[in-house]
């Protein structure tokens, strides 16, 4: 039987509340996307091109990847809370140098400090994983990072507010005084999870080899790195395709790019209800397939001559439907098939999926360069829709191939 451990809100004897890890989650997120709607505008301030201002989004998810190959050895040698807190601190301080940043190299400098702030993305879920088994796990991954879709939702929509009335810089305010609070939350909520004091750096070494020959763990990490490959070349064209093609506000651009969000949560509720029911793989498929369905009626219309902002977004948060119920699942998967090296397992998958990412988002804005309509970038992320529910296909095929074993 699965039975939930006992939790107390502010008590660090007890493993952290789900509040405290969706507002952890939440805030590296957020930093991800909240300055979106202001790179025109940050260029243009720093008196550079809109290629190298991107590199504010393409940089700082290469740095996530590199940092979630290290956080999780870490967290499985040293714990979750102290790794925790002094990202949290590094992040914070990064915030206040970027806002006081004077030219373009120094905020760059800064700003891929600020993803120190991703461990909280690695070890939310580690931290879950660390808590319930596998079905209950891919659960609450699901309530918790429906909560954590809902910070980033507003979050551009935060930032382009701001950035109207007090200027782009006001948002990396805003993001201190976020991390400030959830550093504070943290230091008294976040209880140690890991079990038994960790494991040794040798320990998991020996354990690499059944982590990364396993054909579960990489079916797994692929179709949750296609699936959020798609969202990712969102964030990397999207603004280009609201602002330069649309003509959209900073204002309304924020908006715009908040659609896929507001599917995500929904998907995540979805996948927070029916996953222990429907069991993991179910609703990863189910999720891929609401993903195509969501990318392809937006291409089929954009190609028939409707390429309008209401359907380039609108089906944008159709994809994040789906995103919302694939993504929980295959997490919960892929740090499954070793459950020792949860954290291991969160950072290498991470790392995948935010590389990944990093890339995608640089070729979409390559793909675009001259364009007069989204349609490379829809076809961009349709792509990554069909390679991730092939890599859903295959992981079910697999578990039913070693299943009578």
């Amino acid at each position: 039987m699965n039975i939930a451990p006992t939790v107390r809100f502010l008590d660090r004897a007890t493993p952290p509340h789900i509040a405290t890890l969706i507002l952890l989650a939440g805030v590296s997120a957020l930093n991800m996307s909240i300055f979106l709607p202001s790179l025109n505008l940050m260029a243009l301030d720093f008196g550079t091109d809109y290629a190298t201002i991107q590199f504010a989004v393409s940089g700082y998810l290469a740095a996530t990847a590199v940092l979630q190959i290290v956080i999780g050895p870490l967290s499985d040698r040293f714990g979750r809370r102290s790794v925790v807190l002094g990202a949290l601190v590094i992040f914070v301080l990064a915030s206040i140098g970027a806002f006081l940043a004077p030219t373009i190299i120094i905020f760059l400098i800064f700003r891929i400090l600020q993803a120190a702030v991703a461990t909280g993305l690695v070890l939310s879920r580690a931290i879950v994983r660390d808590m319930v088994p596998q079905e209950q796990a891919a659960s609450m991954i699901g309530y918790v990072t429906m909560g954590m879709a809902l910070v980033p939702m507003f979050g551009p929509m935060i930032g382009g507010v701001l950035d109207e009335a007090f200027g782009w810089r006001a948002t990396l305010a805003f993001l201190a005084l976020a991390g400030t609070g959830v550093l504070t939350l943290c230091y008294f909520d976040l209880g140690e999870t890991l079990k038994a004091g960790g494991l040794g750096f040798r320990e998991q070494v020996k354990g690499y080899p059944v982590l990364l020959t396993s054909p579960r763990f990489w079916g797994y990490s692929l179709a949750a790195a296609f699936g959020s490959g798609a969202f990712f070349a969102y964030l990397g064209g999207a603004p280009f395709v609201a602002n330069g093609l649309f003509g959209l506000s900073p204002m309304w651009t924020g908006f715009a790019l908040g659609a896929p969000a507001a599917g995500y949560a929904f998907g995540n509720f979805l996948s927070g209800r029916f996953t222990v029911r429907l069991g993991v793989n179910r609703m990863a498929l189910m999720g891929s397939i609401v993903t195509l369905v969501g990318l392809g009626l937006s291409l089929l219309l954009a190609l028939a001559g409707f390429g309008t902002p209401w359907v380039f977004f609108g089906f944008c948060t159709v994809f994040g439907v789906g995103n919302g119920m694939l993504l929980p699942g295959t997490m919960a998967g892929s740090m499954s098939v070793r459950p020792q090296l949860a954290g291991t397992a969160s950072g290498l998958s991470g790392a995948l999926m935010i590389g990944g990412g990093a890339a995608l988002s640089q070729l979409a804005g390559i793909v675009l360069e001259g364009q007069s309509s989204p349609i490379p970038l829809q076809i961009l992320m349709f792509s990554c829709g069909v390679c991730s529910t092939l890599a859903v296909i295959y992981v079910i095929f697999r578990g039913r191939q070693v299943a009578p074993a």
